[in-house]
This record gives C-alpha cells, structure tokens and sequence, in this order.
C-alpha cells in the first residue's frame, strides 16, 4: 500500500476523524497476513461482523480466534472498545444525570456491547451526579431476580441520596415487558418508604430507524 494511503500516516495528517472505521481498526490490528494487508483485514471482520458496534460486543477471548487476530491484536481491539467507554464515562463524571439521554451518554455504549442481559444502579449524590456504579445481577428481569430490596439496599448501604436503575435488551428493542412494568412499580413503592430518590429507570437497546431513541426511560413516558 502506498505510504501516503496507510491508516497510520492519514491519521497523522488528517486526524482520527478523517478514516473510516475499517482504517481505524486497521491501526490497532497493525499488521496483515499473506493475501491480506491490515486494512483488508479490518474490512472483512466489519463485513462478517455486520456493523464496528456488533464487533465491540464480542469478548477479547472470542476475538483471538478470528482469522488474521490472535491473542495480541485482539487484546489492542478489546482494550481500545474499554478505552472509548471509559473515556465517555469519565467526560460525565460530574455532570449530573438528570436526563435519560445523560444516562445513556453515560452507559449505552458498555450496555449495548453485552451479549448478555445485565441489571445496574447508578447511586447519585444529592446533585445527582454519580457516586457509584454497580452490576446488580445477570439474567433476565423478573421479581424473583431482581428484588426492589436489593436495590434500594444498595442505596442505604453507600448512604445515596438517589439512583437510577439500568438494564439492556440484547435484542435491541428497548420496550419494556410486562415484567419491567411490575418491577418499577415496585422499586418505587420501596423507595417512596425509604425516602430515597428514585430518579429513572432505564433500557438500553440499540439504535434503529423505526424508533427515535435506543433508550426507553421510564420517567420521560410518565410511568415513574
């Protein structure tokens, strides 16, 4: 490949911004095998992935076993997918969440690249702004799962003010099930006793054309 056409040296002269998803891959993959070159390479893992954000939900160890990877390009991969959530998580760190979209600025990207169902509470201060960030369980939600006392536990025990509680559909469609209605209910119920605020619940699902948002909040629908 010419010199001036390589990822690396168009990133240097033009920025990050300027390539294309498979020229930013291409970079952390760095070199090819016989047949393909980096950015060969990172173009057919977008094609057989479908999109960059169905391959950011794939752990480091599935990774290493695609062809052209291996253990050390596809712990650069898994650790530069962590390095963008973070970064964005940090960018909020002292915001306070009091919109759904703050919320999901703040953990979308972590919940949508979960190939798995995961319950989370975001303990607030009195601002609203994040103390703390937990996993509650995994598995799908139900009320036998996830008990409105183990959340509202959380917030007693670290002395918060309030909390946001989260949880994805791998699916992709955020609407809430008939179970999701029953727990928020009930989560509200408890946190009205205790005095604690219960400011949002949220699901994450993923963008799409038929819907406007790849959230649903509880609050912004008038159900909390």
């Amino acid at each position: 490949m010419p010199e001036d056409d390589r990822p690396r040296e168009r990133l240097l002269r033009l920025g990050a911004g300027a390539l294309s998803d498979a020229e930013l891959l291409a970079i952390f993959i760095n070199t090819g095998t016989k047949g393909e070159n980096a950015l060969q390479v990172a173009q057919r893992i977008l094609r057989e992935q479908g999109s960059l954000r169905n391959l950011s939900r794939i752990e480091a160890g599935e990774l290493a076993h695609m062809r052209a990877l291996g253990p050390a390009k596809a712990a650069h991969l898994a650790a530069a997918f962590e390095l963008g959530r973070r970064a964005e998580q940090a960018a909020l760190k002292d915001i306070p969440l009091n919109s759904p979209e703050l919320i999901y600025r703040y953990i979308g990207a972590e919940m949508q690249s979960l190939s798995y169902e995961s319950v989370r509470v975001l303990l607030l201060n009195q601002r609203l702004c994040l103390m703390r960030h937990e996993e509650l369980f995994r598995g799908t939600v139900n009320e036998s799962s996830a008990h409105p006392r183990d959340i509202v536990t959380k917030a007693l025990v670290h002395r918060a003010p309030g909390f946001v509680l989260i949880h994805n559909h791998p699916s992709g469609d955020p609407s809430p099930s008939d179970a999701d209605r029953r727990l928020t209910r009930r989560v509200k119920e408890a946190a009205d006793i205790l005095g604690i605020t219960f400011a949002d619940h949220v699901i994450i699902g993923c963008p799409s054309e038929s819907r406007p948002h790849p959230y649903f909040s509880f609050r912004e629908c008038g159900l909390l």
